[in-house]
């Protein structure tokens, strides 16, 4: 099991191995516009464990850039370990 963390509130959600963090950030609070990863809405910045979620693509690198800890929650699956966000 994964787990995802919000910084703000400390709340930490347990999520299945390579799930989408979607569903839960929205729960948590996070808006959400388009969910297709265009219109930046759910931005987050990943505090913790970058490395267990997948690589930012095309869509998040168009809107962000290609470097950073800025992440979109709608593009993000986590794929195992802790990831800690704030939004």
């Amino acid at each position: 099991m994964a787990s995802l963390t919000f910084f703000e509130s400390g709340i930490r959600k347990e999520l299945p191995d390579n799930s989408g963090i979607k569903e839960v950030c929205e729960e948590a609070g996070i808006p959400f516009g388009c969910k297709d990863g265009l219109c930046g809405t759910c931005l987050i910045t990943v505090i913790e464990g970058k490395e267990n979620l997948s690589p930012r693509n095309d869509k998040e690198n168009d809107l962000l850039g290609p470097a950073g800890e800025e992440r979109l929650a709608c593009q993000c699956i986590l794929k195992q370990g802790n990831v800690t966000i704030k939004y």
